[in-house]
């Protein structure tokens, strides 16, 4: 065999990524093509495709396979993410049903973009080199850009998709404006080598290489709306439809923080004392700045949205450490994060009148006399997100702040706790709205079936976590040990 002969790519670490691409193109040919079907038939599709990539993903085996040149990888790393990233996206389809029947967006649309944008962070997760990065970065957020602009008779919804768009290309550029320079210092693009380059003891990183890294990491700060590149995030929460902002607060957030995580202790793990201080800046600023601004909030879609800038804040504790231990407690905090917000966001959806669906925190008033087992599952999922023990949210902050304290950093955690008690006042507020406030008009809503089964699974989950949580935790401990092998 010459030097030069082609040598094809393995494709089966690659096969949930084909199966999605290949499942969303079907789906969108039926759609286009049989447009007397309804959109209820792709949607139905679009959850037997993420079934079965979840499958396949379950299927293959923990070890470190790479193809594509060492672009793609798989391990047990991207299998864990990629479950979190998939039950999250396919949660969101099933919520989001009654909503886009409601205001006449049942739209075929709806699950083919929200097939790609999953299939985007899939790829992020399974990124091997910066190309791959940016790749699978650009499929997300393209379809998310859409997704936020879904409901096009909407002002505020065309408003947050334009600020959305705007901003997510200007971190775009940014972050492939880093990556360009750690190519043009380092002359290779791919995570192993320039793990091997920057793990030289004698190599001393040149200012070109710095600035390269802290481009890198703003692109990414973007995309997991943390201080200070979370401008975006209030409005697009708030202007987008309320499916649409579930998915925002759950699977790209997985995505991208796992792809923060890849990229800061793979290749850049020899470079820890220069990326810990960014991360530690941006953790504290976003701890503190998601506790202090939700105070004010009288929209409950905002206050979610200064709500998860405050956790991605608490998730970056555990990767400031720079440890296994670290990385562990990042992989619970997020598979927490995202079931407490797949109840929280059931409740927020089930809130409407004949006017149509209802947004204000003073809405709530009254709902624990008339509606006294969605005000429980809704006060459960408060105490869980303001950390309160024994609940599920309890020891997602546990986990970042043990790994923050065994790598010796001390007043990050302080600063962590002082900001989870902050932030408690404004879930306790709700609770207090629920229960002691007089109800402005009658709040019996009812709910569907699946968002009754939704809500219900996420708040006993966030309760009764603290029996069994081996499962999470072992699966967090393999995934973050392949990173460090």
């Amino acid at each position: 065999m010459t030097p030069d002969a082609f040598v094809p790519p393995n494709l089966l670490p690659a096969l949930p990524e084909i199966l999605m691409a290949c499942g969303a193109m079907a789906l969108l040919m039926l759609g286009v093509y049989r447009s007397h079907a309804p959109a209820r038939v792709v949607t139905q599709g679009a959850l037997f495709v993420l079934m079965a990539a979840a499958a396949l993903v379950l299927l293959q085996g923990g070890a470190r396979v790479e193809t594509f040149s060492g672009g793609f990888v798989s391990d047990a790393f991207s299998r864990f993410a990629k479950i979190l990233i998939l039950l999250g996206s396919g949660v969101t389809l099933i919520m989001s049903q009654g909503y886009l029947r409601r205001e006449h967006m049942d739209r075929f649309e709806f699950p083919v973009l929200v097939l790609l944008a999953t299939l985007g962070m899939m790829m992020m997760v399974s990124a091997g080199d910066l190309i791959s990065l940016y790749m699978g970065l650009e499929l997300q957020s393209l379809a998310l850009y859409v997704l936020a602009a879904f409901k096009r008779d909407s002002q505020r919804a065309t408003e947050a998709g334009l600020k959305y768009f705007v901003l997510g290309a200007l971190a775009s550029g940014i972050l492939l404006y880093g990556a360009s320079l750690i190519y043009g210092f380092t002359g290779t693009v791919n995570f192993v080598k320039l793990a091997a380059i920057f793990g030289d003891d004698h190599a001393q990183p040149g200012l070109g290489l710095i600035f390269g890294l802290v481009f890198l990491t703003a692109g990414l700060a973007f995309k997991i709306s943390a201080v200070p590149f979370h401008m975006w995030t209030p409005d697009v929460y708030e202007g987008a439809p309320t499916p649409v902002t579930a998915l925002l607060a759950s699977a790209p957030k997985v995505a991208a923080m796992a792809l923060f995580v890849r990229v800061m202790s793979q290749p850049l793990l020899g470079m820890v004392g220069e990326w810990q201080q960014i991360v530690v800046f941006i953790s504290i600023a976003s701890m503190v700045l998601g506790a202090v601004a939700a105070i004010g909030q009288k929209n409950i879609k905002r206050l979610m949205a200064f709500s998860s800038i405050g956790h991605m804040g608490f998730a970056l504790v555990g990767l400031a450490a720079g440890t296994e231990e670290g990385v562990q407690g990042v992989l619970i905090y997020l598979a927490i994060y995202v079931a407490m917000n797949f109840g929280v966001f059931g409740c927020i959806l089930a809130m409407r009148n004949k006017g149509g669906q209802m947004e204000a925190i003073n809405d709530l008033a009254g709902l624990g006399r008339s509606n006294p087992m969605m005000a429980l599952a809704l006060a459960l999922l408060m105490f869980s997100l303001a950390g309160i023990p024994p609940l599920a949210g309890f020891f997602a902050k546990f986990y970042v702040f043990l790994a923050a304290v065994h790598a010796g950093l001390y007043v990050l955690a302080v600063i962590g706790v002082l900001a989870s008690v902050i932030g408690a006042y404004y879930y306790l507020r709700i609770i207090k709205i629920m229960y002691f406030d007089e109800p402005a008009e009658a709040t019996n809503w009812p709910m569907s079936p699946p968002l009754r089964l939704i809500v219900a699974g996420s708040s006993l989950f966030s309760l009764f976590f603290f029996i069994y949580p081996m499962p999470l935790v072992t699966g967090a401990a393999t995934a973050a040990a392949v990173l460090f092998k």
